[in-house]
């Protein structure tokens, strides 16, 4: 008897992937976790600094474009400060995304961007029919309107400058709509050029570059 209570028990070997499953669970519910809060986290790679040379690049193509109004070497001014504008933003929104961690095509990134992008296209379209209507004269008030109304709808995934800015642009276009067409450039260089610089400063100074 006493033999036969000192018998080790013998247990049934535990399979092996047993002990991993409940791990494997959790690290795949961490994953959802991290991904969920990264989705819906704030797109903090709006470049400051970058804002801050847009609205450089715009005041001096509101001084070139002022002296050509109604022509369409005006317009020609514009379009090329549009385009280096894009590469500007595209160029220091890459730097500071990387510099931050930050994914520009996934989460918010992509919010943003998606956002973004009807307005834009909307502009673009309208600037193509304005023209070839004889209505260059209202292109400074569509262009701000427009800006103003795609950067509010990014706005809504970025820090709250940004929604800000956009608001401020889009008064800008509602005054300048309902003021002679003289006073495009005006509106365009305290636009673009004035916002930007002001705004871009707040931005790099409250949430880095």
């Amino acid at each position: 008897m006493a033999l036969m209570a000192t018998q080790p028990t013998c247990r049934k070997p535990r399979p092996r992937g047993a002990a991993s499953a409940p791990a494997a669970q959790a690290i795949q519910d961490l994953e959802f976790i991290r991904e969920t809060l990264r989705n819906a986290g704030s797109f903090t790679a709006v470049p400051g600094w970058g804002a801050v040379a847009l609205g450089a690049t715009a005041l001096a193509a509101a001084w070139l474009a002022a002296p050509r109004a109604g022509t369409r070497a005006w317009l020609w001014v514009w379009l090329g400060e549009a385009a280096l504008a894009a590469a500007i933003g595209a160029v220091a929104m890459a730097r500071k995304a990387r510099a931050t961690g930050t994914p520009l095509l996934s989460g918010p990134g992509r919010k943003f961007l998606v956002s973004c992008l009807p307005a834009m296209v909307a502009g673009a379209l309208l600037t193509v029919v304005l023209e070839r209507a004889g209505l260059q004269g209202l292109l400074p008030a569509v262009w701000l309107l427009l800006y103003g109304a795609a950067v509010v709808s990014g706005g809504a995934q970025s820090v709250e400058a940004v929604p800000v800015m956009g608001l401020s642009f889009m008064f800008l276009g509602a005054a300048a709509l309902f003021s002679p067409a003289a006073w495009g450039d005006g509106f365009m260089a305290a636009g673009f050029g004035g916002l930007h610089l002001i705004f871009g400063g707040v931005i790099a100074r409250k949430y880095g570059g």
